[in-house]
């Protein structure tokens, strides 16, 4: 598997040895997945702390939904959502912090507040501005396709050809970034599991992942209880049951495992817990 090092402020991550656990921190009230369970700052921050002590390599904090059919906030509310978070945070974990946000300005902030790594889901297309701040700053980026935007993504998605128009958007959004001064080693590609793509969609990117890795840079895969897992295990979305539960952190980890067989770097996931056990075997029996 191919390597990469990847500097984080004062953080460096070895990407291709071990795989790399980012854990979601969705400070939103509105969050598809979570509920709005830590978007009070005391929650945040302890639920923060307890990801990073499981052993999640980096933390990513949200202040905005991107769940299907949301509806975007401004940016001042979302600077109120994250910054004092991350201040805090950044003081008391070990592990880089990025941020996930869409606007340059929140970026900013964040950035100032003690975050090491931009996480853009528009890939830097809802903000041109956010290149100018990722090369300003000189940190990590992380360009994720979407098909429309979080309101109107899963309306109807097709595609001529899935592999090679996710491919080529990323192979254009990366080289834009470069030309806006951002640094190759610096860059790491998303095509964006569950953002504008069906259930037949999801798994074929998955099966095809090798597409995407052989662009050369860090792969993120962020398939953690996103609703392709939901309905392949024919659970109703309005049951949040303990045995659906448990079902959906199962189907989690079978998705986060072919990632990873398919060449994924990075894993975007809500239970840090389960994944770090599940890859330490995993890359145990991969690097024996």
């Amino acid at each position: 598997m191919t390597g990469f090092q990847l500097t984080c402020g004062k953080f460096h991550l070895d990407l291709g040895s071990r795989s790399c656990i980012m854990g979601i921190l969705n400070v939103t009230p509105d969050s598809f997945s979570d509920g709005g369970r830590f978007n009070e700052y005391d929650a945040a921050v302890a639920r923060g702390m307890r990801l990073a002590e499981q052993g999640a390599h980096i933390l990513d904090i949200g202040g905005e939904s991107t769940r299907p059919f949301s509806k975007p906030v401004s940016v001042q509310e979302e600077i109120d959502r994250v910054v004092p978070v991350i201040e805090t945070l950044s003081k008391k974990i070990s592990i880089p912090i990025s941020i996930d946000t869409v606007k340059a300005p929140v970026a900013r902030a964040a950035l100032d507040a003690g975050a090491a790594i931009i996480n853009d889901i528009s890939a830097f297309e809802m903000d041109p501005d956010m290149a100018d701040v990722a090369a300003r700053y000189q940190v990590p980026v992380v360009l994720m396709h979407m098909k429309g935007t979080p309101e109107t993504m899963q309306a109807d998605p097709v595609y001529d050809d899935l592999m090679q128009e996710i491919s080529d958007y990323l192979a254009t959004r990366a080289q834009y970034a470069m030309s806006r001064g951002i640094e190759k080693t610096n860059i790491i590609l998303d095509p964006g599991i569950g953002f504008g793509k069906t259930v037949h969609h999801n798994l074929v990117l998955i099966q095809c992942l090798k597409t995407i890795v052989d662009l050369g840079f860090p792969v993120l895969m962020g398939p953690s209880r996103k609703s392709f897992i939901r309905n392949l295990l024919h659970l109703n979305r309005a049951g949040n049951d303990p045995d659906s539960a448990e079902q959906i952190e199962t189907g989690t980890l079978a998705a986060v495992g072919a990632c990873l067989a398919h060449g994924a770097h990075i894993l975007r996931v809500h239970d840090v817990h389960r994944a770090v056990a599940f890859t330490r075997i995993f890359d145990a029996v991969r690097n024996a």
